[in-house]
């Protein structure tokens, strides 16, 4: 069950990540883990989960999926429209290759922390936090 794969404690620092993030950037910053990728490729299944989620529905369209899928080991990081249209077309490749370090030696937990807070400094040059910011989707780990 995906919902088992983190500890209490896990998903605690893992949310505690995300508020963080978010406290440095206007972006929101979703994680969803399923067991298995619903489809064969891994960006597709992400959009998917990501309008599901009700992600595209963001003021600013600057949120952020990060989609793990426990048993087939995948994972994207996908962004919405409103951060592509301004940052440069590599902008993820640097948290990926974070993510995949920290995943190759088990370490799930402190690679999507490390990923969370790269993502929340990396979108604060582009999206910079407001004092009237409102915090527009859940900051807890969503299962599928």
């Amino acid at each position: 069950m995906p919902q088992n794969f983190f500890t209490d404690s896990q998903k605690i620092e893992i949310t505690k990540a995300i508020q963080a993030a978010e406290l440095n950037s206007s972006g929101e910053i979703r994680i969803h883990i399923e067991k298995v990728c619903a489809t064969e490729n891994v960006l597709d299944r992400a959009a998917e989960v990501f309008v599901n989620l009700g992600m595209a529905n963001t003021a600013q369209q600057n949120g952020v999926l990060f989609y793990l899928s426990i048993d087939d080991r995948k994972f994207a990081v996908l962004g919405d429209k409103g951060i592509d249209k301004v940052v440069p077309e590599n902008f993820w490749e640097s948290t990926k290759t974070l993510l995949k370090t920290h995943f190759a030696q088990g370490l799930y937990t402190e690679g999507l922390v490390k990923g969370i807070h790269s993502a929340g400094e990396q979108l604060k040059h582009y999206f910079p936090y407001q004092s009237d910011d409102v915090n527009e989707l859940p900051d807890d780990i969503s299962f599928g």
